[in-house]
């Protein structure tokens, strides 16, 4: 069994031989099909799936080649990322696409159905997106409404530059995903890594809004950012999105971010993560509670990888969150 087979196996949905149910269990979780398999002999389905409405993150196998013809998703987009093997896609619209493991990647779009090969090896990471969620996403990037389709391309690079990030980010939230403790029950670290990734797809697949997504965003001064600074210190312990960031300072995503760099010297993200850092000190320095846990705490202000935290604490305090503790005690 290929050790793929591990992504996302804390979210189990099926492993079946059972042509029925396998495309039953894919219906449910991602839209309609009708399912051909070229042997039912070696018909072996996994299907792993965390999510909901706005976005679903799955892992699918079939372990014989299948061909799945589907009708529009009509309120999703779908971004289908290869592991092993590949797959063939054939659109409504007469356009073809292949993917194979880190060099292409597919996209279905809403108003169009799509027909998918897939080869006995293939294995895939899937994200389903709702319209709503991807396309106001677009419009806080931009700064300017979303009144039709985001056209992406059928098939895309994902071997070089942006679509290589896209690849990185999609795996990382897979994985973390999985990892118990991890992103999954960390609503503050959740929200940032869904609004990386779409910010990786807009950026990595050509479409319809690309001119406007990819030219260099106007900045605004420090007095413009300032209810956006209050925003950030008023609510950093609820989660926080850059489009909300964007909304509060009646920007772009795009120039929210570049305004931090150049007004700042920082991102808007990682400031409202120095300001979380500061309130774990804060609680560490005023702690009377013998039994607290570094970590717990780390967690609750949206630091869930230990290491990476405490290094980070060192970098800011020149001594790890330990220290603070004891010295305080």
């Amino acid at each position: 069994m290929n050790q793929n087979l591990k992504l996302l196996d804390a979210y189990p949905v099926l492993h079946t031989r059972d042509k029925d149910a396998a495309r039953e269990a894919v219906t449910g979780v991602y839209l309609p099909n009708v399912m051909k398999t070229r042997d039912d002999k070696r018909l072996d389905v996994t299907l792993n799936a965390w999510g909901g409405h706005d976005l679903t993150v799955g892992y699918l196998t079939y372990q014989s080649e299948t061909r799945l013809t589907m009708p529009a998703p009509e309120e999703f987009y779908h971004l289908n990322l290869t592991l092993t093997g590949g797959t063939e896609g054939f659109r409504a619209d007469g356009k073809r696409a292949e993917t194979s493991p880190g060099r292409t990647g597919l996209l279905l779009l809403p108003h169009l159905g799509t027909d998918l090969v897939w080869s006995q090896e293939a294995e895939q990471i899937i994200f389903r997106f709702s319209r709503p969620m991807l396309e106001n996403f677009a419009a806080d990037m931009m700064g300017q409404p979303v009144d039709k389709p985001i056209n992406f391309d059928f098939g895309f690079d994902i071997s070089t530059g942006r679509g290589a990030s896209l690849l990185a980010s999609a795996q990382f939230m897979a994985t973390e995903l999985n990892r118990p403790g991890g992103i999954a029950d960390n609503p503050l670290v959740l929200e940032q890594l869904e609004s990386f990734l779409m910010s990786n797809l807009l950026m990595a697949v050509p479409n319809n809004y690309s001119e406007g997504l990819l030219k260099p965003p106007p900045t605004v001064n420090l007095g413009r950012l300032k209810p956006v600074i209050e925003f950030i210190e008023a609510n950093a312990d609820e989660p926080i999105t850059p489009s909300e960031l964007a909304r509060v300072g009646l920007m772009s995503i795009r120039t929210l971010h570049a305004s931090f760099q150049q007004t700042l010297g920082t991102a808007p993200m990682e400031y409202l993560r120095r300001v979380r850092m500061e309130r774990v000190r804060a609680e560490l320095v005023a702690n009377r509670d013998p039994d607290l846990k570094i970590t717990d705490l780390a967690n609750k202000w949206g630091f869930y990888h230990p290491s990476r935290f405490a290094a980070r604490y060192r970098q800011m305090y020149g001594e790890l969150p330990s220290e603070t503790l004891q010295r305080h005690a």
